[in-house]
């Protein structure tokens, strides 16, 4: 699920304790897979992918060379051209070391403004796509461009910005406007054929199928589309089948079935027929066994009454089959003698029979439910996809959201679960209601009473789906969830593994704790993300976080509440480990010192009192240093040299107190 940054990857914190008593910790069943590719990780593979599939439309050369002189190129081309995919492809050539792939979405909540200083990362490659864009929206963004391609120069970052074709566009602009053309259809179908693994032998040959369809000029998603066909048509072809065979077939199920399909479901009018047409639809290529018990589990769940007959006077499996067009192939596969016959009958349900919708959600989650071994998280997931695709192409994105909160109650299980993070994956990565859902999710995670298991669902779709192209909406969606949660960890884990990939997030989480009043659960979060090693990192131009003023007041700010709200114990571990960077980070680490005793300073509740309290941290900090206590201990006198100075007192002199624990410890 389904596309790094030069700071590295440091493990997710643990739960922080954050009051006095006990700390009890309760962690639910993990929805993710210890073996799955990091959010990071599917972005850069959907990347990849892309560019392998496509071909160079005229003016990628151009678009190209103007991206890699100036840092930002703006790409006009008629609908259908492949210029949003040209787009990506450029920012995957241009991959660095440091910096991440991201999609602009001015407006939406969690976004920065174009102007914004704090949009840009070193080395990012920025995609602005507003091909579909009304003319307020592209006016607004044309006028925030001027200061998001600064701040792309200053950064040393790429940024690609798709217009809406032939629109408005300034003077000064003109120059990094680049015209895509439509690349040759034929070579496109052919790269696709390629990469599906057909062998050149085939489509290299002359087809009247082919030509025909050619010959008109279709958008390159149409002709990846009917690459497609082609494969599954191979796929699904007889034994002697050829290329023409696969291209008439694959042309053929592009027609309207509508009438055939309604045709066939008016002569099948008894319900273990139906029953069985709706489950190979919603099952299409399941092993014959899943498709026998899920189709029983349909009819119960429409109350249709068992059958009459015996057993052994019943129809069998590839009799009832053959009713509905359908057979089992050698695999024990079933699959429609058609191709994508599937697709006509659930469209044609769904929109003919209107009551049956409710019950395909309830039967969709007892199905997911089903063990064995052809019931796979493959199986499942294809299940769920064909159910949401019926409501997202109808119009219907707030059922499927309802779908998915009601799969996750709490009694749910893991696959029941493992369904919800599908049905919004599907809401999420839709074109048209992507930004819908994305709205939801912010809601259900900023200010809806969640029920069940419904956090954990959401704390997986924003570290896997929305943290993939949308890093900032992810990151203020889990700091939400990790402000509200109680018993679990598992949105502060996924909110630390997010803000661990990238200095400008982790910016960008202090500035907001930076607060005036941080609540309990804040206080743990920044404990949780204001780890000393990648605040002292070097990166870009060689210059740390800690260095930057703004996140200095940022740090001051979250100690001072830190310092002043919680019991030495709950900061006691996070003030060693800054100690202990401190203590081998040289300038930087007089720094972390610095913020330390300036927050303590600052403490209305004694100021005293906090300075013995980060003294005597130090003391402990020397009986955990990996580096041995030694060097430890000259960090605790330059801390007791930064009390005095901020208490006014002169030269310092070292506690007879803090002498006697060293002389002990020796």
């Amino acid at each position: 699920m389904t596309e790094r940054s030069s700071t590295r990857v440091e493990g997710a914190q643990g739960p922080m304790h954050t009051g006095s008593g006990d700390m009890y910790v309760t962690v639910g069943p993990d929805l993710g897979d210890p073996g799955r590719p990091s959010f990071r990780r599917i972005a850069d593979d959907q990347l990849r992918w892309l560019r392998r599939v496509l071909v160079p439309p005229a003016g990628m050369g151009a678009a190209r060379a103007e991206l890699a002189a100036t840092g930002t190129v703006i790409v006009d081309g008629r609908p259908g051209s492949g210029r949003t995919s040209a787009a990506r492809v450029l920012l995957r050539e241009f991959s660095q070391d440091s910096g991440v792939f991201r999609e602009l979405l001015p407006g939406e909540e969690g976004e920065l403004s174009l102007t914004d200083p704090g949009l840009v990362g070193a080395g990012d490659r920025l995609l602005l796509d507003l091909s579909a864009a009304d003319a307020v929206r592209w006016a607004a963004a044309r006028a925030g461009l001027p200061a998001l391609r600064k701040a792309v120069h200053e950064q040393h970052a790429h940024l690609v910005v798709v217009m809406p074709h032939g629109d408005d566009l300034e003077s000064d602009l003109q120059r990094n406007r680049v015209v895509i053309e439509d690349p040759p259809g034929p070579n496109v179908f052919r790269r696709h054929l390629r990469m599906h693994g057909v062998p050149c032998e085939q489509y290299l040959r002359p087809d009247p199928t082919v030509d025909g369809f050619l010959r008109e000029r279709r958008p390159m998603r149409e002709i990846a589309d009917f690459a497609d066909l082609v494969r599954r048509a191979r796929e699904a072809g007889r034994k002697g089948d050829g290329f023409p065979q696969w291209c008439a077939t694959a042309l053929r199920s592009r027609t309207d079935r509508r009438n055939e399909v309604a045709t066939l479901v008016a002569h099948k009018r008894e319900s273990p027929q139906r029953a069985l047409l709706i489950t190979v639809a919603m099952l299409h290529g399941a092993h014959a066994d899943v498709i026998h018990h899920t189709a029983q589990l349909l009819l119960r769940a429409t109350g249709s009454p068992p059958e009459e007959f015996p057993l052994l006077q019943r129809k069998d499996l590839a009799e009832r089959l053959t009713e509905i067009s359908a057979g089992t192939g050698p695999d024990g596969r079933v699959r429609f003698t058609e191709l994508d016959f599937d697709s006509a009958v659930r469209t044609h349900f769904w929109d003919h029979m209107p009551d049956l919708r409710q019950h395909l959600g309830a039967w969709t989650a007892r199905s997911v439910d089903l063990n064995g071994t052809h019931v796979t998280r493959e199986l499942r997931d294809g299940m769920v996809t064909e159910l949401a695709g019926q409501y997202l192409r109808t119009g219907h994105g707030e059922g499927l959201a309802s779908l998915a909160e009601e799969w996750s109650s709490t009694s749910a299980s893991r696959a029941r679960l493992e369904a919800a993070v599908q049905a919004l994956t599907c809401g999420l990565n839709d074109p048209a209601h992507g930004r819908h859902f994305r709205e939801m999710v912010y809601q259900w995670c900023a200010n809806k009473r969640l029920q069940g298991k419904f956090a954990q669902v959401l704390v997986q779709v924003c570290a896997d789906v929305i943290a993939s192209s949308h890093p900032d909406q992810a990151m203020l969606r889990l700091y939400y969830l990790a402000r509200r949660e109680r018993d679990t960890t598992h949105a502060l884990r996924a909110l630390c593994e997010l803000v661990d990939t990238s200095h400008r997030l982790r910016r960008r989480i202090l500035n907001r704790l930076a607060g005036p009043r941080l609540s309990p659960a804040e206080l743990g979060i920044f404990l949780s993300v204001s780890a000393p090693e990648p605040l002292t990192d070097p990166y870009d131009d060689g210059h740390a976080l800690v260095e930057e003023s703004a996140v200095q007041r940022a740090l001051t700010t979250c100690w001072l509440a830190v310092l002043g709200e919680l019991p030495r114990a709950g900061w006691q571990p996070q003030a060693e480990r800054w100690l202990h960077t401190a203590a081998v980070s040289g300038r930087l680490g007089g720094i972390l010192l610095d913020i330390l005793v300036k927050a303590a300073d600052q403490c209305d509740s004694g100021r005293g009192a906090a300075f013995a309290a980060l003294y005597a941290s130090a003391g402990d900090a020397e009986r955990t240093a990996p580096f041995g206590s030694a060097h430890a201990a000259k960090t605790t006198d330059l801390l007791f040299q930064k009390i005095c100075a901020a208490q006014g007192i002169g030269r310092p002199t070292t506690p007879p107190q803090a002498e006697s624990a060293r002389g002990t410890e020796s």
